[in-house]
């Protein structure tokens, strides 16, 4: 396993040797709003003086005015709509193939299950390296547990496999991807354009200025653990309401949930907003209540915006953030995480060290310009 971190020995030496970076299609299944969307675009828009090019496979009830697409041409990214209904796969591979021959992509890197399957398949027929990036895994349902295994199977075959964590990595490897494949590089951070101060943060939410209020960012879907930060507000102090940003599938039993626990009234439902990690300012404290993660963008957002983090101690989590930084918890205990709640209001200069010593460790240790560089090292890699 080859690890690609932060200005490591081995990141210098390659990128030392590197005369050009490769011109790069990268290729996923976008949903709106994700951490995985997030990374694609920041990781293309670095790219975009290299000819960097996005395939995004999104089905005709998405063509229109989809938001990851729009971000990509804010970002003046070459962005082209692969247009296909769902489980057209042999469409897509053959649209995706006439791309390919119009972009002539020297790495193709694809991001989640559905472009590890088809486009890994496509790259390695036209003799394209190809590369993947393994955000996490999700688990779930029957369906999903399938989706995965053909994933784990695609990723043994790819010329080099990006894991975002440690753990994540290890899960790799046991996977049967092989360990001289693999390259560890936590994803990176640019700050946002726009950084709101508390008060228009709160405006904009709609939150009361002296309202003691968690924030919840994500996709609502089991591996987040929304209804665990439920469980936990109702163990918390009635003086705590939560603001949760985001949708997904479980929204309606989580809405159920909070109801059946009576706490209905303490819980904000912002839905999906444009630019989330620009209102985290608003918030008195961040909760990350997942049970599988690999580097959580959120994560790095709430450390930016300096507002104290209560984290549970999965994936790659506790790479990011030590006790010094966050008030970490096992996963699926929600009196942990009320009873961390509890510290961060009573004891509000602690939890301001901890922010500030957040910030700090984002900034010094989650540069974007050295994760171009090892993104750009496994390349080479990957095509020698």
């Amino acid at each position: 396993m080859r690890s690609l971190y932060r200005r490591s020995p081995c990141v210098d030496s390659l990128v030392e040797s590197l005369k050009r970076r490769p011109r790069v299609l990268h290729v996923l299944a976008p949903a709106r709003e994700g951490g995985l969307e997030w990374v694609v675009a920041t990781l293309a828009a670095g790219q975009r003086m290299q000819g960097a090019h996005v395939a995004a496979v999104i089905t005709p009830d998405e063509a229109d005015g989809h938001p990851f697409i729009a971000r990509l041409e804010a970002l003046r990214v070459p962005v082209t709509s692969v247009v296909v209904a769902p489980r057209s796969y042999v469409k897509e591979y053959r649209l995706l193939s006439a791309l390919m021959a119009t972009v002539k992509p020297e790495v193709v890197h694809t991001h989640g299950y559905r472009a590890d399957v088809i486009a890994g398949a496509l790259a390695r027929a036209l003799h394209i390296p190809a590369v993947s990036t393994v955000h996490g895994f999700t688990g779930g349902g029957p369906r999903h547990r399938l989706y995965e295994r053909m994933q784990r199977i695609a990723l043994r075959r790819a010329n080099a496999v990006i894991a975002v964590s440690r753990p994540l990595a290890i899960q790799l490897a046991d996977a049967g991807v092989s360990p001289n494949r693999i390259h560890c590089v936590p994803n990176g951070f640019t700050p946002p354009l726009t950084s709101l101060p508390r008060s228009l943060a709160r405006h904009r939410l709609g939150i009361e200025p002296d309202a003691l209020v968690a924030g919840w960012v994500g996709r609502l879907s089991r591996e987040k653990g929304a209804d665990v930060m439920l469980d936990a507000l109702a163990e918390a102090a009635v003086s705590w309401r939560l603001s949760i940003i985001g949708d997904g599938p479980e929204r309606d039993a989580l809405q159920r949930q909070a109801a059946n626990l009576g706490i209905a009234d303490r819980v904000t439902w912002h839905g999906l907003v444009e630019n989330a990690g620009s209102l985290l300012t608003a918030f008195d404290a961040f909760v990350l209540s997942s049970r599988t993660e690999g580097t959580p963008i959120a994560l790095f957002e709430a450390m930016y915006a300096s507002v104290p983090i209560v984290a549970t101690r999965v994936g790659g989590v506790a790479d990011v953030v030590s006790s010094s930084h966050a008030i970490l918890v096992p996963s699926e205990q929600p009196k942990m995480i009320a009873r961390a709640l509890a510290d961060v209001a009573n004891e509000p200069l602690a939890a301001s060290s901890r922010s500030t010593l957040a910030r700090e460790r984002l900034l010094n240790s989650y540069g974007n310009a050295e994760w171009l560089d090892a993104i750009g090292a496994v390349y080479e890699a990957a095509r020698t």
